[in-house]
C-alpha cells in the first residue's frame, strides 16, 4: 500500500490515506516519488476552478524513480530517474499536427480514468491531472515519464515538471524575450520565480517583479529581478517610470486574476507583448476598449505549460541547471511532508512564500 493525499470531493479537505496501486499495464510505468511541488493548479483542482473527477489524488509536479514497467515500454526502465509530464501529447490530434503539443486535445485524458483504489473501502480514485504525484508512488503512462537528464538533483527536479517549464517557456517561447528587453513579472510564487530566472538567462535588461507581499522582494531579487514593486492601483504607472516612461517590452502575469491581467496589459509598452500564465476562473472577466486595442498595438496571449514541448525543452533547461545559471533550490521556500499540503494551500492563498516541495 501507498500513502497519498486524497481529495474526497471538490472543496473538501485533503485526507492522507493508504491507497492500492495496480501493477503497471501495457504502456505504463510505476514511479516511486522523490518529491512533488505544490502548485496553484492543485489548489484550483481542489476548489473546482479546474475540472477534476473526484475522489482524486492531486499533485502533478513530480520526479522520482521508475520501479516497474508494463509490457511494451521502451523509453524508460526500472531504476531510471524521471520527471512527470502532466500534459503528455498524443501526437495525433490537430494541434499536435501543427507542432503545438502544449495544446494537445488529448493531454488530459488520463485524469478522467480511475487509476487506483482507496485501501479502506476499495473506492476508485482518479489521478490529478493524470499524474497523482501527492503520493509515495504513482502509475502513469510511459510517455508521461520523461527521462531526467544527468546532473540534475532528483528531488529538485520535481520543479521541472511544471513551474520551471512554464516560466521558461513563457519567456523563451510565448513572449520570445530578446537580450536587453525590459520584463515585468506579476506574481512571485513558484512560477513567477522561475519566470524571473528565465528572463535573466534570456539577457533581459530591466526586470521588474510585482507582488502583494513585501516579503517576496529578497526572493525576487535573488531570482534576477532588478526592481521590486508592491502591487497597487498605480502599478502600471510605476512600471512605466522604471522603463523610460514607455512601459515594459514584455509583461508576464502569473496570478490568474482579471485585475492583474489588466495591470500587466497596461504596464506593457505600445507594441509590447503581454503573456498570461496564471489560471483564473470563469468569473474573472477582463475588459478592453476597441480603441485601445487598435492604438497600443499590443499582443495579449495565453500561455499553456509555457508553450513548451517538454521532451525538447527539458534537456535545454537541464543544461542551465548544470551550468548554475538556473537554481532550482531558489524556488523552494518550504520542504514539507504529505500532511503539510493543506497548510501549503493556505500559504498560497495568503500569497506567502515560493514553492512548497513535498519530499518523500
Amino acid at each position: 500500500m501507498v500513502r497519498a493525499a486524497v481529495l474526497p470531493a471538490v472543496n473538501a479537505p485533503l485526507q492522507v490515506a493508504e491507497i492500492d496501486l495496480p501493477d503497471p499495464g501495457p504502456g505504463q510505468v510505476r514511479v516511486k516519488l522523490a518529491a512533488a511541488g505544490v502548485c496553484h493548479s492543485d489548489l484550483s483542482l481542489s476548489n473546482g476552478t479546474l475540472r477534476q473527477p473526484v475522489p482524486a489524488v492531486l499533485g502533478h509536479e513530480g520526479a522520482g524513480t521508475v520501479t516497474a514497467a508494463g509490457p511494451g515500454v521502451t523509453t524508460v526502465a526500472p531504476g531510471d530517474p524521471v520527471v512527470l509530464n502532466w500534459a503528455p501529447s498524443c501526437g495525433d490530434c490537430h494541434c499536435c499536427g501543427l507542432a503545438e503539443p502544449w495544446l494537445c486535445a488529448n493531454a488530459g485524458a488520463a485524469a478522467n480514468a480511475p487509476y487506483a483504489t482507496l485501501a479502506a473501502d476499495g473506492s476508485a480514485l482518479h489521478p490529478g491531472l493524470g499524474t497523482a504525484a501527492f503520493a509515495e508512488e504513482t502509475v502513469v503512462a510511459a510517455h508521461a515519464a520523461l527521462p531526467l537528464p544527468d546532473g540534475v538533483p532528483l528531488t529538485d527536479a520535481a520543479l521541472l515538471g511544471c513551474a520551471v517549464l512554464t516560466g521558461w517557456g513563457a519567456i523563451h517561447h510565448s513572449a520570445a524575450v530578446r537580450p536587453g528587453e525590459s520584463v515585468v513579472v506579476l506574481g512571485v510564487g513558484g512560477v513567477g520565480l522561475a519566470t524571473l530566472q528565465a528572463a535573466r538567462i534570456a539577457g533581459a535588461g530591466t526586470i521588474v517583479a510585482v507582488d502583494v507581499s513585501p516579503a517576496k522582494e529578497e526572493l525576487a531579487r535573488a531570482a534576477g529581478a532588478t526592481e521590486f514593486l508592491i502591487a497597487g492601483e498605480d502599478t502600471a504607472k510605476r512600471v512605466r517610470r522604471l522603463t523610460g516612461g514607455v512601459g515594459a517590452d514584455v509583461a508576464v502575469e502569473c496570478v490568474g486574476r482579471a485585475d492583474t491581467i489588466r495591470t500587466a496589459w497596461s504596464a506593457t509598452r505600445r507594441g509590447g507583448r503581454t503573456t498570461v500564465v496564471g489560471i483564473g476562473g470563469q468569473d474573472q472577466q477582463v475588459s478592453f476598449s476597441a480603441l485601445e486595442l487598435f492604438y497600443f498595438g499590443r499582443t495579449l496571449s495565453g500561455c499553456v505549460y509555457g508553450n513548451s514541448d517538454p521532451a525538447r525543452d527539458l534537456p535545454v533547461v537541464a543544461g542551465h541547471v548544470r551550468s548554475g545559471a538556473l537554481d532550482l533550490s531558489a524556488l523552494v521556500t518550504d520542504r514539507i511532508g504529505l500532511d503539510d499540503i493543506p497548510a501549503a494551500f493556505e500559504a498560497m492563498v495568503a500569497g506567502k512564500g515560493g514553492r512548497s516541495l513535498v519530499v518523500f
